[in-house]
């Protein structure tokens, strides 16, 4: 991408958090926005913020789990703006339990929206990225799509899923002019572990403690730091975009040490042990 100047932007999840960051840094830059979320009237205020810049902004209400609202979404994007040059991938929820008590349900939860929600976003938008000279497809994946981490084998499950989708993506569409992008942020400040499901009994912490815990020790990148990393890198076509300082220590703690990172870690201890150990 040489330049957002002008070009369309489709973002999912951007009510709140990086999508939103990045729905008002693309503004600024004269990118024109089709913004998506489940959560209407947090949306409509960021389009209105976004639009102030003297942008297009449209607002969909889209539950990425479903193809079919997602391929609706980007029928309106057509209709509405005439195609699109962008397709951000960003809406996520999260999960913490562990495997023997993780259930069917919240499971597929997961991966319906962090998985499926960015192939249905790609398919989707793919024929209107190949209506365009200069395209880019970003897909958020995560640090835990680069490293497992106990309780979190669904999101690790989805968020790698992503990782390798995305990677073979990007070969296959070598030799069109659309760029694919794999994005793995550490921690965001953003709502994502309040608004997460976590079994409490399996992790042994309260919701609201785990999310304190993640606001103040584990969230160290705001959305709009964040948010500029992703743009930076979508600029200069990086196959794979690092986000925060603990992304970028950890993604080589892993490549270093691939068979015992998580010893380096401390990933073997009990989760509560480990917030122990940090806050001690």
């Amino acid at each position: 991408m040489k330049t957002f100047a002008g070009k369309i932007a489709a973002i999912t999840g951007a009510a709140s958090g990086l999508g939103e960051a990045l729905a008002m840094q693309l503004a600024e830059a004269g990118c024109h926005l089709a913004l998506s979320d489940v959560q209407s009237d947090p949306l409509s205020a960021v389009a209105e913020k976004a639009s102030k810049h003297g942008v297009t902004c449209t607002t969909h209400e889209v539950d990425v789990a479903s193809r079919e609202a997602v391929e609706q979404y980007a029928r309106d994007v057509q209709a509405s703006h005439g195609g699109a040059h962008m397709i951000f991938n960003n809406a996520g929820v999260a999960l913490a339990d562990h495997v023997e008590s993780l259930s069917y349900e919240d499971f597929e939860w997961v991966m319906n929206i962090n998985f499926w929600g960015v192939v249905h976003g790609t398919k989707s938008f793919l024929p209107l990225l190949r209506q365009a000279d200069d395209a880019h497809i970003i897909n958020i994946s995560s640090l835990f799509g680069l490293g497992a981490v106990p309780s979190q084998a669904a999101y690790n499950a989805s968020k790698f899923a992503v990782r390798g989708f995305t990677e073979a993506l990007k070969m296959e569409l070598a030799d069109s002019p659309i760029n694919v992008s794999s994005v793995h942020p550490g921690g965001i400040k953003t709502n994502i572990v309040r608004n997460g499901r976590i079994s409490e009994s399996s992790v042994s912490m309260t919701k609201e403690s785990l999310s304190e815990r993640f606001d103040t020790k584990l969230a160290i990148t705001t959305p709009e730091k964040a948010a500029r990393t992703v743009l930076q890198g979508v600029l200069k076509n990086r196959r794979r975009i690092l986000v925060g300082t603990d992304a970028r220590i950890v993604d080589k703690i892993i490549r270093l040490f691939p068979g015992s990172y998580e010893r380096i870690l401390r990933l073997e201890k009990p989760f509560n042990e480990r917030f122990a150990k940090k806050d001690s």
